[in-house]
């Protein structure tokens, strides 16, 4: 088998990596790359290397799987296939296509004699792909993991890795806690339709009835809530059929059509609009034979339309299609691309793919028009602030965060500090105060036979106990477990504590005051005085008459700091018996209680 150009270029670039790390890489290979050769090419070479150890590769489905292992026996070796879905769990040969659940269930019979996994559509990397790995990785310390994807980013979780493949790391709020080390090489759709290796898409015009999901947004699971749904799309039944109409009318000279239908139910009101003849429809509860049917029929060109519902989205292939129609919206751009993608591949009768956006997907999206450009964003990303490159002193990686306002029009160093007038870094509460949100370096450094993340920090708690540099939202040191007590933190901690509980002397500004005559118990004048602070409100009483002298004092205080209680005081100085529950009033218009003085 005679491998592309960029295919044998990306072998080459995961055979290094391998030969120099155990850490986990990535291939970003675009839809219609021809993965499938790839991985045949890396296993191959991995289990020569090796000595003759064995490789396992991972596809979600089984369709997946026969496709990567008719591949692999094409370059004329013997491999097996360890699927239940598929219909075979031999482990006879040195490569071993299978899919996960089936592999897990049989974790047992994969062992140490396994060099490495190989791990198809990676931005699926489920829990338990994640387990497999695990549990062959007590066997084989030096296990190799090694993943391709055309859509390498997770909508909550953004890129699953860490470096790109110009060896920049990923930006802060673009990736969180990505599972490979390194994007070792990457090749694009647009490289791809330039090289001549996929069809070029083409966004069809939609000046008709088009579906409402503008206002649909995914929920905390990433997916979205069936009201949405049923609110786009069902039910309409005179929108649906005229979209359909507009699918056949702009499709009168095509070969062949995929519809991408939202529900089950909405597939087949897709379907009742369809020719009959020319039309079928595939859902999650087609049963299994049937599809199979179904598929090869569609490949045969023996009927135009194709309707499905999440069933064709990645690992299909029909040379043939030329329109795709979007009768949904995606939940994220990578399901988007895996969609269109199933009419990029090459036909000796295909120019274009015409694309038909009837759910705002582009728009969406790809706001720039480009579906090949989208803009990735890990769930939390702070703020929308213009980015900036910060050097690290350490490993030199140049990182990439959003910027800190900058008020002061301070300078700014390589290194992403803030600089004063004599161009010296400005000092702060956690070290030098840099001009970005990022706190530590996203480069990766070697460390043995892994690489790991750089660990110098642009903002740093220091342990009290080792002084080890710590994040800043550290509770106990990574060094030495010990405590560490942000002082400012400690500062807030203790006046918040101090505020709760009105049985310790307090200083409180006065919002609210009240003075009314009233009788005492015994039936002598008196003053009650309700006053309010921002953290509580409370009465007391002043008695000038009182056969007390710390009554009479308090009463003489009063009247000559508040001028018979005429002019409220500034502060006022209380404390609560626990006991009584009354409140003791002992000053005026001292200084209020802050976080700063109270523990002076």
């Amino acid at each position: 088998m005679s491998l592309r150009p960029y295919q044998q270029n990306a072998h080459d670039a995961v055979i290094d990596w391998v030969r120099m790390t155990t850490s986990p890489c990535l291939v970003d290979a675009a839809t219609g790359a021809g993965k499938s050769h790839i991985i045949s090419a890396v296993s191959e070479t991995i289990h020569k290397i090796s000595k003759g150890k064995r490789v396992l590769c991972l596809a979600p489905s089984a369709e997946l799987v026969e496709q990567n292992h008719a591949k692999y026996i094409a370059t004329g070796n013997e491999a097996s296939i360890f699927s239940s879905s598929a219909g075979s769990k031999c482990l006879r040969h040195p490569v071993v296509f299978g899919t996960p659940g089936t592999v897990k269930n049989k974790i047992s019979r994969f062992r140490g004699e396994f060099a490495a996994v190989i791990i198809d559509e990676a931005h699926g990397i489920t829990p338990t792909i994640r387990t497999i790995i695990k549990s062959m990785s007590k066997h084989n310390t030096n296990l190799r993991v090694i993943g391709l994807s055309a859509t390498p980013y997770r909508m909550l979780d953004g890129y699953i890795y860490a470096i790109d493949n110009n060896d920049r790391p990923v930006p802060d709020g673009k990736t969180k806690d990505p599972f490979f080390a390194k994007c070792v090489y990457r090749i694009t759709a647009h490289e791809l339709i330039d090289q001549g290796y996929l069809t070029q898409p083409v966004i069809g015009e939609i000046n008709g009835e088009h579906y409402d999901t503008m206002s649909m947004t995914v929920n905390s699971m990433g997916q979205f809530d069936k009201a949405d749904i049923d609110r786009a799309y069902h039910g309409h039944g005179r929108k649906t059929a005229a979209i359909v109409g507009d699918v056949v009318r702009q499709s009168k000279d095509k070969m062949g059509v995929m519809l991408f239908a939202a529900t089950i139910e909405h597939a087949h009101e897709v379907m009742a609009s369809l020719p009959p003849s020319m039309s079928r429809i595939v859902t999650g509860s087609t049963p299994k034979r049937e599809r199979k049917k179904i598929v090869d029929d569609f490949k045969k060109q023996r009927f135009k339309y194709l309707v499905n519902v999440a069933v064709f989205t990645t690992g299909f292939d029909a040379e043939h299609v030329d329109v795709i129609a979007l009768l949904r919206k995606t939940e994220s751009p990578s399901l988007l691309q895996q969609i269109i993608g199933r009419g990029l591949r090459l036909h000796k009768d295909k120019k274009e793919c015409l694309v038909l956006d009837y759910a705002e997907n582009v728009e969406y999206h790809f706001p720039d028009g480009d579906l090949f450009n989208p803009d990735i964003k890990a769930k939390g990303e702070k703020g929308e602030s213009e980015p900036i490159q910060a050097e690290c002193e350490s490993c030199h990686a140049v990182n990439e965060f959003g910027a800190r306002p900058n008020n002061d029009g301070y300078l700014i160093d390589k290194n992403g500090y803030f600089l004063d007038l004599t161009k010296q870094r400005v000092q702060g509460d956690h070290g030098f105060i840099p001009a970005h949100f990022g706190r530590r370096c996203n480069g990766l450094v070697k460390h043995g036979s892994e690489f790991v993340r750089c660990d110098y920090r642009w903002t740093f708690k220091e342990c009290p106990h080792c002084s080890m540099d710590n994040d800043i939202s550290a509770r106990k040191c990574r060094e030495c477990g010990g405590e560490i007590v942000d002082p400012n933190e400690k500062l807030r901690s203790d006046f918040k504590a101090l505020k709760r509980d009105p049985t310790k002397l307090q200083t409180d500004k006065v919002i609210n005051w009240e003075v009314r005559p009233t009788i005492s118990r015994a039936g002598n004048d008196c003053l009650r005085v309700t006053v309010t602070t921002e953290y509580r409100r409370f009465d007391f009483w002043i008695m000038p008459n009182s056969k007390h002298n710390a009554a009479r004092r308090k009463a003489m205080l009063f009247i000559s700091e508040t001028e018979n209680g005429g002019f409220p005081p500034r502060t006022i100085t209380y404390k609560k018996d626990a006991n009584s529950g009354m409140y003791d009033v002992l000053a005026y218009n001292r200084e209020e209680d802050t976080e700063e003085n109270i523990s002076s």
